[in-house]
């Protein structure tokens, strides 16, 4: 790797980092203020559902629009409407006028500003380094990103001691300095997205999606099985009902997660995943689900972190190997629309996914919930297998990528 993009690299990593501390500190101070406010699952589920709606509208102009102007300054952008967002928050916590309709008010400015986010970020990494070292450096990725999510949310936790002003604050100075990390990043000279704008370009990674059934198994098998089965947004309710801690409590289990994550990817830097990926991918799945109905039963804080850090070991062979084949396949003047798209996937899994936990919650309970959850992961881990063979019997990462003509029908 040459000098140059070894600086961006580094460059990409701290803002990286920072932008995920804050998105963690957020969720964290999010989570336990709107619990405070309305000891409700139903409004804890439309935090992660108004967040989602403006992902979802956005997909295909924000998929257009980091493939054809300059993704750092996309990425950029993104963080910074975060850290407004994040000001905003920090005032109306101080000034006392930040009820539940002011936050889920703020929450759709986060939304928009994840719809950039995501697919910008994604899109950066492939041009920072050489393909071979791909796999490598998502890995290194998702370490970085693993560490953000152990600091930001115990971070958060211990600061809400001083009130939620504080910990917004901190977490809008977080989301600030990365965008200027973000704009720092010196990537080389690509070539843009040229063709007109017709419908043909606008949804071309929708097409490339549905035509590839590796990438198309991989990004919905990680959708629905997060989507039913995810827990992590019903935390402030096992932290307060059940496990009987305060927001430091939350902190910490919202930090387990990353902790064994991080392992994880300790592990897998030092051994990468070369064969049987596909079975590796559907695997972890499967843990996961497993993992998500033994932490129902735990009714002990330190029995909850270690099992959450199980969670969070299975999630990451997941996330990376999925991350690494959408990468692998995809040509670069796609990433930004399949990474759109594929931000969309995530955003329908974490936020929509919060909003179905929500209504569960109400409806069993957080133990119902996460048992229910747990069970939907484990068939839906098995019925993709029948639908997606092709990505179960997927040995290696690398194969020559697809052919695609951008601006074709669909």
């Amino acid at each position: 790797m040459s000098t140059q993009l070894a600086a961006a690299m580094r460059h990409y990593l701290v803002a990286r980092f920072l932008g995920v501390m804050g998105n963690n500190i957020i969720a964290v101070a999010l989570g336990w203020q709107m619990y405070e406010l309305t000891s409700s699952g139903w409004y804890l589920g439309l935090v992660g559902l108004v967040q989602f709606v403006p992902a979802l509208l956005l997909t295909v102009p924000a998929g257009l629009l980091v493939d054809s102007a300059d993704r750092r300054v996309v990425f950029a952008i993104s963080l910074a409407l975060q850290g407004v967002a994040s000001a905003m928050l920090a005032w109306g916590s101080h000034a006392g006028w930040a009820g539940p309709g002011a936050i889920l008010l703020v929450c759709v400015l986060i939304g928009v500003a994840r719809s950039l986010q995501l697919p910008a970020q994604q899109a950066l990494i492939p041009a920072l380094v050489p393909a071979s070292g791909l796999p490598q450096a998502l890995a290194l990725n998702a370490s970085v990103n693993k560490l953000a999510m152990i600091s930001g949310p115990a971070l958060g936790g211990f600061l809400y001691a001083g009130g939620a002003a504080l910990v917004y604050g901190v977490c809008a100075v977080a989301f600030l300095l990365s965008a200027v990390m973000a704009m720092l990043i010196a990537t080389p000279a690509v070539v843009r997205m040229r063709e007109r704008v017709t419908l043909g370009a606008m949804f071309a990674g929708i097409g490339f999606i549905r035509k590839n059934p590796v990438i198309l198994g991989a990004m919905s098998l990680d959708m629905f099985a997060t989507l039913l089965g995810g827990g992590m947004p019903l935390l402030p309710m096992f932290a307060k009902d059940i496990l009987h801690t305060g927001a430091w409590g939350l902190g910490l289990l919202r930090a387990a997660p990353a902790i064994g994550g991080l392992l994880m990817t300790a592990l897998m830097t030092r051994w990468p995943l070369e064969h049987k990926i596909g079975q590796r991918m559907y695997g972890a799945v499967f843990a996961y689900g497993l993992i998500s109905i033994a932490f129902a039963f735990c009714t002990n804080l330190l029995a909850s972190l270690l099992v959450l850090a199980l969670l969070g070991a299975a999630d990451v062979v997941s996330t990376v190997l999925r991350h690494s084949v959408v990468q692998i396949e995809t040509d670069d003047g796609l990433r930004g629309r399949v990474g759109a798209v594929h931000a969309t996937s995530i955003a329908a899994s974490n936020q929509l996914g919060q909003f179905r936990a929500g209504v569960a919650a109400e409806w069993l309970g957080p133990v119902g919930a996460l048992l229910a959850g747990g069970v939907a992961t484990l068939l839906i881990a098995a019925w993709w297998t029948r639908l997606f063979p092709d990505l179960l019997h997927r040995d290696r990462l690398f194969r020559p990528t697809i052919p695609v003509h951008i601006g074709a029908k669909q």
